[in-house]
């Protein structure tokens, strides 16, 4: 078992552990205890750490340390490979400085003006946080001179060279004084990783950091069973039971994304999406708005992620289990930050279930099946919440004006009701359960109706009337009208004989209608617009499957036609 490092018993200056008090660090995370006496000692370093292990402060105590205030040169340089990484850093790297103002630290970024970053270059910083880029740039303009390093860290280094930035590297690595101390960052160690180690390091200090020392000591992990169409109630069970105050989800494609986003938003969740499609000044005001407790749900891509530090982060769904294992401890490590207690769900599929044993058997941890929050669970969660509301009104308010109107309405009343009666009715209203119920029931209606079609389908029996149920992602709440759907569908070329039934619930509605028609309406609805809301329709129940290949092919190439025609 590691021993316990604190930040006291280190030999470093009083005004970094002041600061780092400040910050609540008191435990050295076992990267930090193992690099920050190493630099200090001069060593170059190589270390194999994944995300939420501390990195910064590893190599930002050491480099702060040996920093000559009176200097006017760049003594430290460290690239990173984004720039929500550069301004995490560099902002890590100013609360470090606290107590030692005459430190001056520049971030140099794409999607910044370089002639802002040229006027806070005139200061002469002694610090720079860079992407290679950015850097370059600089360097060709003459503006950022590295003729006086003393020390350069490769952060994320792995990250760096799938973004390309290996010549850039090598580039920046030529310009520099041989005589420096080299520090190297990386998750994995892959050839190239360990080729810039053996060209640039020399005799480096090998750290590695093990997945389990991070996985199992500082986040609880989970896995719930969801099938695909499925998992958004089950998020969105998770959250209201838990009361989480800032989550993170993550989805592995960007659509997906922005579908979450979306779906999150209609159901009344503060929710935003953040990838690589947005604009820097998009994602720049997701991020702020995600630190400042403002938007309390973040849906993201692994990549658009990379980089976030956000200590206060309860808990990270993966939506999608991660197609790169790796991934799943960058996840993961977004809560539980510097060995707070943090939790992670994964939302997994029976087909996805082999995958999750890869992921159990790579990060040697233990995720434990835990099942799905029902309705009761939900409603006692929020009866709470509410009566907490309730009290802190009680306690500030004048409530007078309402007791007399709440007496003037029984004894108004001609039915037998009590005061506690009325209590019940507004605590009932303020709750709200009906769209809890309305998921339960559409839930044991497609379990009963799947059974139903699969029981037939075993007996070869087929049905006579052959209609499509279909699922559309507006309701009542949308203020939806049943005109308004009807209309829909006609202008799908579908006769009103061929609607069966058009039922609209609070937060989504039903269809149904001639399966002839189906693809029709799947084609020409969906991305339709209703009161403002862009429509979703997909088959509530799995389609009869048609043994016949070329009909399918031709189904196919109809629809291939008709989309080609609307563009």
């Amino acid at each position: 078992m590691e021993k316990t490092v604190l930040f006291e018993d280190l030999d470093i200056s009083k005004e970094i552990k002041r600061a780092l008090a400040d910050m609540e660090f008191v435990e050295a995370t076992p990267v930090q205890s193992q690099s920050i006496p190493a630099m200090l000692d001069g060593n170059d370093i190589v270390a194999q750490a994944p995300t939420g292990t501390g990195k910064t402060c590893s190599f930002g105590i050491p480099i702060i340390e040996d920093t000559d205030t009176t200097q006017r040169a760049v003594g430290s340089l460290i690239l990173c490979p984004t720039r929500e990484l550069v301004v995490q850093t560099a902002n890590e790297l100013l609360r470090l400085t606290k107590y030692k103002k005459a430190i001056r630290i520049v971030a140099v970024y794409g999607g910044q003006s370089i002639d802002r970053q040229i006027l806070a270059l005139k200061k002469k910083p002694q610090i720079i946080v860079a992407t290679p880029g950015r850097l370059m740039d600089h360097m060709r303009r003459h503006t950022i001179r590295l003729d006086e390093l003393k020390h350069l860290v490769l952060d994320e280094a792995d990250e760096m060279l799938d973004m390309g930035f290996r010549d850039d590297i090598d580039e920046i690595l030529k310009a520099i004084p041989e005589e420096r101390q080299t520090v190297l960052f990386s998750a994995t160690m892959s050839r190239e990783i360990l080729a810039i180690t053996k060209k640039y390091l020399t005799d480096p200090v090998k750290i590695q950091i093990t997945k389990s020392e991070i996985t199992v000591k500082s986040v609880q992990q989970y896995y719930l069973e969801a099938s695909h169409d499925r998992k958004t109630d089950v998020l969105a069970r998770l959250i209201d039971v838990n009361d989480f105050k800032l989550s993170m989800v993550f989805c592995n494609t960007k659509r997906k994304v922005d579908e979450l986003a979306h779906e999150l938003t209609a159901r009344g969740y503060n929710a935003l999406g953040l990838h690589g499609d947005m604009k820097q000044s998009q994602r720049d005001r997701v991020m702020q708005a995600f630190k400042n407790g403002k938007v309390e749900i973040l849906i993201a891509t692994d990549v658009a992620a990379r980089g976030i530090d956000i200590k206060d982060v309860d808990v990270v769904f993966n939506y999608d289990l991660p197609e790169d294992l790796e991934y799943y401890v960058h996840r993961i490590g977004r809560t539980g930050r510097a060995n707070r207690e943090g939790v992670s769900y994964s939302l997994v599929s029976r087909r996805e279930m082999y995958r999750l044993n890869e992921i159990m058997r790579y990060t040697k941890a233990k995720i434990q099946f835990t099942t799905v929050p029902n309705v009761t669970e939900i409603t006692n969660v929020r009866i709470k919440q509410t009566m907490a509301g309730i009290m802190d009104t009680l306690a500030h308010s004048n409530l007078k004006p309402f007791t007399d109107a709440i007496q003037h309405f029984i004894e108004d009343s001609d039915a037998d009701f009590t005061i506690l009666d009325v209590a019940a009715a507004f605590l009932s209203r303020e709750v709200g359960t009906e769209d809890l119920e309305e998921i339960e029931s559409f839930r044991n209606e497609r379990r009963r109706d799947t059974k139903e079609a699969s029981h037939k389908r075993y007996n070869k029996k087929t049905s006579k009337t052959k209609t499509v149920r279909m699922f559309v992602n507006v309701g009542r709440v949308d203020r939806c009208k049943h005109e308004q759907l009807e209309k829909l569908i006609k202008d799908c070329k579908v006769s009103a004989d061929q609607i069966y039934d058009i039922d609209i619930l609070e937060k989504f509605s039903f269809i149904e209608i001639d399966e002839a028609c189906s693809d029709d309406v799947l084609l020409f609805m969906n991305g339709a617009v209703v009161n403002g809301r862009r429509l979703n329709v997909e088959i509530s129940l799995p389609r009869k499957k048609n043994n016949d290949r070329n009909e399918r092919n031709i189904t196919r190439k109809k629809r291939e036609t008709r989309r080609a025609s609307r563009m």
